[in-house]
């Protein structure tokens, strides 16, 4: 995120178009490109502050406006790294629902920690261990598996 950038401009600076010198010097914004921008505003529910500096957004919202640049750049599959950190409740819920309402538009992968927000946008969990997998399966599995809740609460076995 560029901090003293508009969020509009940070999204205009995230398109993915031809960046050579030439171009960026007589590059000027299309209607399709302001388009793309308005859709991708309203998708991470930014639009009312499109043209404040984007270091006076929350983190909440920061990071929702990293998720929109990535967004704009149309990828494919998306990795996100602990998108909830650091985020209020009421923030953290509106992250799932970006990231819900993505599904099946793009392919995306979150690394997260924090089981609460998991259990609100995924449908497949994969457990890794030590660079191993060690539990795949829905929520109320991973959940209930003895091995997973000793690797990661510390619990003992008990017979």
């Amino acid at each position: 995120v560029y901090t003293e950038h508009t969020i509009y401009d940070n999204l205009l600076l995230s398109l993915n178009l031809n960046r050579s010198v030439i171009k960026a010097l007589f590059y000027k914004e299309s209607k399709q490109d302001r388009e793309k921008i308005e859709k991708n505003l309203e998708l991470i529910r930014l639009q009312d502050l499109r043209y404040e500096k984007a270091g006076s957004l929350s983190h909440g919202q920061k990071q929702w406006l990293e998720i929109g640049m990535l967004l704009i750049q149309e990828p494919q599959i998306l990795l996100v790294d602990e998108p909830a950190a650091g985020m209020s409740d009421e923030e953290t819920e509106r992250t799932g629902e970006l990231l819900l309402g993505l599904a099946g538009k793009h392919s995306i992968m979150v690394i997260e920690h924090d089981m609460v927000f998991i259990r609100q946008i995924a449908s497949k969990i994969t457990v890794l261990h030590q660079g191993h997998v060690l539990k795949e399966g829905n929520f109320a599995e991973i959940a209930n598996d003895q091995k997973v809740k000793e690797v990661y609460l510390g619990r003992a076995k008990h017979d």
